[in-house]
């Protein structure tokens, strides 16, 4: 069987059962200027379609007989309505030594896999190509629309855009922010990237410094002073925002709280937010420049984790779109930096801290400065071998901060933390990535001072580790550290 053919190679062509899908066909091959026969049992059908110029011939291909019928082409369609049919005919060509690449119509899963196995190449179905058909108009159509909206957003604003990024940004919400910036400047709107906290993990700091990204501290100015304002990737909330000022919301997850906006694009099917800007540039038929395609990129690979997690065909089309923009050595200086020694530190510890429930890591990485440290340590934990959550926490000033991560389908660490720590501190992010912010004497019920920092660390520990597997539905034991 010469499954290998590809058609830019073959040049005969036999249709077998010539109904609407097998005339369809012909006609097209036919159109083409391809070398096509017709075998069809049906002979008032046979003439009519010579009479129209094709060449038919009169054959049940439910009849052994159909083997040297097709011996001399390279292509054989098995188009026929009948599916018992298009089995004899498979069985026929191969128990003949045909090699054929061959293409048979099937109407169920289990014909379908009836006919792999007589040795189809390929088998379809006609009624799933055509909701396949319909859900790819529906998904362009729906992105038309979604774009035009946007658009008009941009041509009635009067002033700067504002696109908001949630607190210590990651590379899917900064590059997605990047692109709506360029869509925004190719509509002749300004725009500024707003954000708080810090941008401390090595791989983020050299994304946004080797770009050249140029990012604004949110502060205290209302976004009611801005001509429109959009949240990007926007995970948490914020008392800050003035939920009647945001027109736009752009995201591959649901929205902590629900989000009051003129534009909503949430797509799930996703993997990135920088996936759905990417669809945005496609449809406006605007080329990235290559700090908006490496960026894109990189978001997209980030938020996949090179694509090993969730990844999506959506994904994966964006990226081969943006691939042969993109400058690729800045790629690889961007994935590739020094880790420091507080992440190291931190690291350290965390291994040594771990405690293992099942496929769930908890883990205490003690006294840190650098929070982003404990989302790397998550991360990196993750790669251990049965693992499929983590979270690491420390203390920093009067808080217990925290970072988990996950690649279990079947948990939503996002609502895990929310679940564990909504009553005493602030939970966000999502299916695969989720923090929290816990006030330190709130939560252990003790004063802070330097004369307390080992009592504040062993019942910071002990709290955190039963809020989190209760929340997990774990049972905490001791079954491996």
């Amino acid at each position: 069987m010469s499954a290998g053919v590809t058609m830019s190679s073959m040049s005969s062509y036999a249709i077998l059962g010539c109904g609407s899908v097998g005339h369809a066909v012909a006609d097209d091959l036919t159109e083409a200027g391809e070398d096509v026969v017709i075998l069809d049992r049906d002979e008032d059908r046979v003439e009519a379609l010579r009479d129209q110029d094709l060449n038919a011939r009169q054959q049940d291909i439910g009849e052994v007989g159909v083997a040297e019928a097709v011996a001399d082409r390279e292509v054989v369609l098995i188009l026929s309505g009948n599916v018992d049919a298009n089995k004899t005919a498979v069985e026929a060509i191969r128990d003949a030594g045909g090699e054929q690449y061959i293409v048979v119509r099937a109407n169920d899963p289990v014909s379908k896999d009836q006919l792999v196995g007589l040795g189809a190449d390929v088998v379809i179905n006609p009624n799933e190509v055509i909701a396949n058909s319909a859900l790819r108009s529906l998904e362009a159509g729906e992105l038309a629309y979604k774009t035009q909206q946007l658009v008009e957003i941009f041509r009635e604003a009067a002033g700067t855009l504002a696109i908001v990024l949630h607190d210590n940004p990651d590379p899917d919400s900064i590059a997605a922010a990047v692109a709506l910036e360029a869509v925004a400047a190719d509509h002749a709107l300004d725009a500024e990237i707003l954000y708080d906290g810090e941008i401390g993990h090595q791989e983020n700091s050299a994304f946004v410094n080797t770009l050249g990204i140029e990012l604004t501290t949110h502060g205290d100015q209302p976004l009611s002073a801005y001509g429109a304002a959009a949240l990007v990737n926007y995970s948490g909330t914020d008392d800050a925002l003035d939920d009647d000022a945001i027109d736009i919301y752009i995201d591959h997850d649901d929205p902590d709280e629900e989000i009051d906006a003129q534009f909503v694009d949430v797509r799930r099917n996703v993997s990135a937010t920088s996936t759905i800007l990417t669809k945005y540039l496609q449809e406006l038929d605007l080329s990235p420049t290559e700090t908006v395609a490496t960026a894109l990129l990189y978001g997209i690979r980030a938020e996949t984790v090179d694509f090993k997690r969730g990844t999506t065909p959506a994904d994966l089309t964006a990226a081969a779109y943006l691939h042969p923009f993109a400058d690729h050595d800045t790629l690889e200086e961007v994935e590739s930096p020094s880790m420091s020694p507080e992440t190291l530190d931190v690291l350290a510890e965390a291994i040594q801290n771990r405690e293992v429930q099942g496929s769930h890591l908890i883990s205490n990485a003690g006294f840190v400065t650098d929070r982003e440290a404990l989302g790397q340590a998550a991360q990196q934990l993750l790669n251990l071998e049965g693992i499929s959550t983590t979270a690491v926490f420390g203390i920093a000033d009067d808080q217990i901060l925290l970072a988990a991560r996950s690649n279990d389908i079947r948990l939503n660490i996002g609502n895990v933390l929310d679940d564990a720590f909504d009553e005493v501190g602030e939970a966000a992010g999502h299916a695969k990535q989720a923090s929290a912010e816990i006030p330190l004497g709130l939560f252990t019920g003790i004063d802070i001072s330097e004369d307390n920092r080992d009592t504040l660390l062993q019942l910071s520990e002990q709290a955190v580790r039963r809020k989190l597997f209760d929340a997990m539905g774990v049972e905490e034991g001791s079954n491996g550290s």
